[in-house]
């Protein structure tokens, strides 16, 4: 297995290296966020272990670069923030786990041998279908160059539809991911939600990114919809 290591202080890359080298990883090591940067996108990593705390730009920026850029190998950030925010921040910005410092070499083998048995599988920080984006982390929402506002009801059945695209969702999937599961409201609120929603999200004078299909439930265009068609 080949491993990216990120770390600027010199005598824990060595120590992170050489423990690693002798569980029989294959390491590199950078040591700053445009490095890993590169690293990452010019070879195939197994799984990344990631310093938050580097010079140029910290470990959640090398995240988003990475994710925005195509690169899914699993990431593993280090830190010695035991702040809950911090963890948010890491999680959100496209870690798939985290350790904080100090650490034992023996759960850090535990947690890197889960990431690499789940695999390199695309999983974005920033959802995007046509000229849609959501950013879970931020709670924004553009469509071309123009932020829309939306409830955080209709922001979660926005959501739901990104990261399902093309797929058919019934009104009863939708309700068990957007409502909870005790909701006992009104039986048409998701017609209700998805009314407003295109109301907000439809291009003006054009056709909708959410089309009804008959006796199913509702889908969101994999792409927007041409003008007209």
């Amino acid at each position: 297995m080949r491993v990216l290591v990120v770390e600027d202080e010199v005598r824990t890359a060595a120590l992170l290296q050489r423990g690693l080298c002798e569980e029989g990883y294959a390491v590199d090591v950078a040591v700053d966020g445009p490095e890993a940067v590169w690293r990452a996108q010019e070879s195939p990593y197994d799984v990344i272990v990631l310093d938050v705390m580097l010079p140029v730009f910290d470990g959640f920026e090398v995240c988003r670069r990475l994710r925005a850029g195509g690169c899914w190998s699993p990431v593993l950030l280090l830190t010695a923030r035991d702040a809950v925010t911090d963890r948010v921040r890491g999680l959100d910005s496209g870690a798939d786990d985290y350790l904080t410092k100090p650490f034992s070499f023996a759960e850090l083998f535990a947690r890197l041998r889960a990431l690499v048995r789940r695999g390199a599988r695309e999983r974005p920080a920033l959802l995007a279908v046509g000229d849609l984006r959501l950013d879970p982390s931020s709670r924004r929402v553009w469509r071309g160059p123009s932020e829309l506002q939306l409830s955080p009801k209709e922001f979660a059945l926005l959501e739901l539809f990104l990261r399902y695209p093309g797929d058919v969702l019934t009104r009863t999937r939708i309700l068990e991911h957007v409502w909870d599961f005790a909701y006992d409201g009104v039986s048409n609120v998701v017609d209700q939600y998805v009314a407003y929603l295109r109301r907000k999200i439809d291009e003006p004078g054009g056709e909708s990114h959410l089309e009804t299909v008959r006796g199913a439930g509702y889908r969101l265009r994999p792409q927007a919809p041409a003008k007209g068609g």
